[in-house]
């Protein structure tokens, strides 16, 4: 009957004659490095709407770097915007996002996500015209005024722009836009203050 070889036991001995030193497993079986943490969820969700390389004019000659126009939002309700310049377009989007995060602001909604009235939003030579729509609409709009809609949580909305079609005024005079809406409650809370308003008696 043949005897039954140990395979650890053979290694062992090969690696002890070579005289090399068995490596040694740290006591989560890595072999002795450390894990890197988790990197933290951001809450926001982040869509790059436009890319430009920008120059500048020096004593030695030109200064290429990279603009970016970033939207963030959370999709219930929240979104805001920022652009941000680096030599590398990794940089600008990261930078971005930080200042992006510090102009949040609250969307107002009625019904299924949608706007409470139509608004037209203005900025330089760009208008842009929202128009609340039914539920199952979705969401009426493209490029720059889809991605702001988007990431703030609108489900159902018309949409159109007239004029200049920059990005960055597209995306701000979408942003005017909504900063124009106004609900029921908010009407009432500036035409009554704290006062309260009792119903008239036929």
């Amino acid at each position: 009957m043949s005897e039954e070889i140990n395979n650890t036991e053979v290694v062992s001995e090969v690696k002890s004659e070579e005289g090399k030193k068995p490596f040694r497993r740290n006591d989560k079986g890595g072999k002795g490095f450390k894990k890197r943490a988790p990197r933290e969820k951001s809450l926001y969700e982040d869509r790059v709407v436009k890319i430009n390389r920008v120059t500048k004019t020096v004593k030695g000659g030109r200064r290429l770097r990279f603009s970016a126009l970033v939207v963030i939002g959370d999709g219930k309700g929240k979104v805001g915007f920022a652009t941000s310049k680096s030599k590398e377009v990794p940089d600008a989007i990261k930078k971005a996002k930080g200042r992006a995060e510090k102009t949040l602001f609250t969307v107002p909604f009625v019904g299924a996500n949608t706007f409470p009235h139509t608004v037209i939003g203005h900025f330089g030579a760009t208008r842009v015209f929202l128009r609340p729509a039914p539920d199952g609409s979705g969401i009426i709009a493209g490029g720059p005024v889809r991605a702001v809609l988007e990431l703030a949580g609108v489900k159902n909305i018309y949409s159109k722009v007239y004029g200049a079609r920059t990005a960055i005024n597209v995306v701000r005079a979408t942003i005017d836009g909504i900063n124009q809406l106004k609900t029921k409650e908010m009407v009432n809370a500036l035409r009554f203050g704290d006062r309260v308003v009792e119903p008239e008696e036929e």
